[in-house]
């Protein structure tokens, strides 16, 4: 008796490879375990840092919570006044990656820098809040700094700079205090996505939209400091493997929401 010779057809071997596939992504999906910093209802867990005033006082209703957003607005402001301000997650990482979405609304107010014009930030590596001066501008950390556009020319989002801090680009130590990305730049109202992976004091990559627009190494301490300055001066060169994350008030008005960490 002659048997006919089984074959399998290509229809069943694409639809295993697409079961395949599903599988892998599900499992990457599993394993990627993102966590909310931001519960969308209120400031818990976090800490409210301004310039000329004591930690936790959140002076003018600088930081508020409307719609699920996390907002900076300057309502009960006459004038900024130099009020540089930070609201820290209350706990530190060292080896993670951060992600939101951010937009600049409004017009600045009043007494703001020219250069703070839709100017805000990501601060990461801080310094302990607790530890930060009355009235220091900023900590020392490294600066993912969040840029719009002015209506005309380019200015590029996702930038570095670097309050107390040092970092080595091209195998060469850094100690300009900004430098930019090569992301493109965001007029209006828009809403754009950014994201930092931090690889303790090893590499540091900045994402605008998904675009890796930045990347940088050895983040340390160093450069001028406007508070506790003997101490930070002896412990210049020390690197940074962890630290805070805050995000900025410098007089314009801006919004974030979905604030995720997925530690590494």
């Amino acid at each position: 008796m002659h048997h006919k010779l089984q074959t399998t057809s290509p229809l069943i071997l694409l639809f295993c490879l697409a079961v395949f596939i599903s599988c892998q992504d599900k499992s990457k999906q599993h394993t990627e375990n993102w966590k909310s910093l931001f519960n969308g209802k209120d400031l818990n867990d976090w800490v409210v840092k301004i310039k000329g005033h004591p930690l936790g006082d959140n002076y003018n209703n600088t930081f508020v919570v409307e719609d699920g957003i996390l907002k900076v607005n300057y309502k009960a402001y006459d004038s900024f006044n130099n009020s540089f301000g930070h609201i820290y997650y209350k706990t530190p990482f060292s080896n993670y990656k951060f992600r939101m979405q951010y937009r600049f609304t409004g017009d600045q107010v009043a007494g703001g820098a020219g250069w703070a014009r839709r100017n805000s930030g990501i601060m990461i590596h801080c310094e302990d809040p607790k530890n930060i001066g009355l009235d220091q501008d900023f900590p020392v950390s490294i600066e993912v700094q969040l840029l719009g556009g002015l209506d005309s020319g380019e200015r590029p989002t996702g930038n570095l700079c670097t309050p107390g801090t040092h970092v080595v680009i091209n195998n060469e130590l850094y100690t300009s205090h900004c430098i930019n990305s090569s992301s493109k730049t965001y007029q209006g109202d828009q809403w754009v996505k950014v994201e930092v992976e931090v690889r303790n004091d090893s590499i540091i990559k900045h994402f605008i939209n998904g675009e890796n627009v930045l990347q940088y190494s050895k983040p340390q301490i160093g450069g001028p400091v406007d508070y506790n300055v003997e101490f930070w001066k002896s412990q210049e060169g020390t690197p940074l493997k962890k630290g805070f994350i805050s995000l900025q008030s410098e007089s314009h008005p801006v919004e974030f929401k979905n604030i995720e960490i997925l530690e590494l």
